[in-house]
């Protein structure tokens, strides 16, 4: 029994590893300066490319404003305030994501656009809490964060009108 769990140790050991590697390989990559839109989407693996969600921009723009966004709060979690909204703001953020990717998952009709509509409430709260956030970032990089935001909830109301005229 004490081998199975040393395997299993290992084996979850050398997993966490290789994700830390490959999560610093692609943050190195964003931080050596930062990618614009159409430098970052060359980053994606065909893996994402390849799913049906990612022809829509507003996941896209969603996605992007994500990974941004979890290199930004990177540096919060040195305040205690900016570890509780560090995992907020992810949180939303990444509920943009999620909620997309499940309505593809579901099919079309009512659950898909229930999805969207998910996503669109998490896009806003999303743009909420980088407004709240406002004293960890400069104001160009605050405006920009706002300005991406406020174009993800813009996305996802066009779909969400798109597929009401179904």
């Amino acid at each position: 029994m004490q081998d199975i769990i040393a395997d299993t140790n290992q084996q979850e050991s050398k997993s966490a590893n290789l994700a830390n590697q490959l999560s610093a390989e692609r943050m190195w990559s964003m931080n050596e300066k930062e990618l614009n839109f159409e430098e970052w989407q060359k980053t994606i693996p065909e893996m994402i490319r390849s799913e049906k969600f990612w022809s829509l921009i507003a996941y896209q723009k969603a996605l992007y404003l994500y990974d941004l966004l979890w290199l930004d709060t990177k540096i919060w979690m040195k305040d205690d305030r900016g570890q509780t909204l560090s995992k907020q703001i992810i949180g939303s953020a990444d509920s943009v994501c999620s909620n997309i990717e499940e309505g593809f998952g579901r099919g079309y009709g009512k659950q898909y656009l229930q999805f969207y509509n998910y996503s669109l409430g998490s896009a806003r709260e999303t743009k909420g809490r980088i407004y709240r956030a406002k004293a960890f970032f400069s104001r160009d990089t605050l405006y920009r964060w706002l300005r991406l935001a406020s174009e993800v909830v813009a996305l996802i109301l066009t779909e969400i009108n798109r597929q009401k005229g179904r």
